[in-house]
C-alpha cells in the first residue's frame, strides 16, 4: 500500500467516525425528546396554592406513564393544563375520581359521605366552597374526569371554581421534589 492509499484510508475513516458520532448524537436527542414527551418531565411550582406540601419556586418531576394506564389515584399530586388563554400548568392534589360524590360542609371535604383525613393540610386550614362546588352542595365526578384541590385552600384556584379536570388535560403526576436540595422528597 503506497502513501497516497494510506492517506485516503485515514480521511475515509475520519469521515466514517464523524458520521457515527452524528448518528449517535441524533439518536440521543430523539430518545431525550421521546422521554420528555411520554415518560418524565421537569416543572417549576409557581405560586402558593400547594403550600405547605410544595412551595413557590420548588422544582418537581412528573411521570407520565400513569396517564396512559389511566391510573390516577386519590391523594396524588398532578399537573394539568389550566385551559386558560395562556395554557398555564396547574399543580393540585386529586381529591376525587370518577364516581366519587364530593361535598364541602363544616369547612371540610366529604367524599362518599365521609370526612377526608387530610394530614397534608396545615393545622386549622378550612375548605370553603367555590363558584362550581359551593358549600353544602354535592357533586358526583363524571367518568373521564378528576376533582382537584390545592393544599392551601384559601388561595387555590381549583375544581371548586374550575369544575372537574379532564384526564386528557393531565400532564403527569408528581413523583419528586428535587429543589431546593434540603427539601428533596418523593411522592
Amino acid at each position: 500500500m503506497n502513501l497516497l492509499e494510506k492517506e485516503h484510508k485515514k480521511v475515509k475513516s475520519k469521515g466514517a467516525e464523524i458520521r457515527d458520532y452524528a448518528i449517535s448524537i441524533g439518536i440521543a436527542i430523539a430518545v431525550a425528546i421521546f422521554f420528555r414527551a411520554y415518560v418524565f418531565a421537569r416543572a417549576n411550582v409557581d405560586g402558593p396554592s400547594m403550600m405547605s406540601t410544595l412551595k413557590d419556586k420548588d422544582v418537581i418531576f412528573v411521570e407520565k406513564l400513569s396517564l396512559y394506564a389511566k391510573s390516577i389515584k386519590r391523594g396524588e399530586i398532578v399537573t394539568f393544563d389550566s385551559g386558560n388563554a395562556t395554557h398555564d400548568t396547574y399543580v393540585k392534589r386529586v381529591i376525587g375520581v370518577a364516581g366519587d360524590e364530593l361535598e364541602i360542609k363544616n369547612d371540610k371535604v366529604y367524599r362518599n359521605g365521609e370526612a377526608l383525613k387530610e394530614p397534608y393540610l396545615d393545622s386549622g386550614m378550612k375548605t370553603l366552597g367555590g363558584s362550581f362546588l359551593g358549600a353544602n352542595k354535592k357533586y358526583k365526578v363524571p367518568e373521564g374526569y378528576i376533582f382537584v384541590m390545592g393544599d392551601n385552600r384559601t388561595v387555590s384556584l381549583d375544581s371548586r371554581y374550575l369544575g372537574p379536570i379532564s384526564l386528557k388535560a393531565l400532564n403527569g403526576h408528581v413523583i419528586l421534589r428535587a429543589y431546593p436540595f434540603n427539601t428533596i422528597k418523593t411522592f
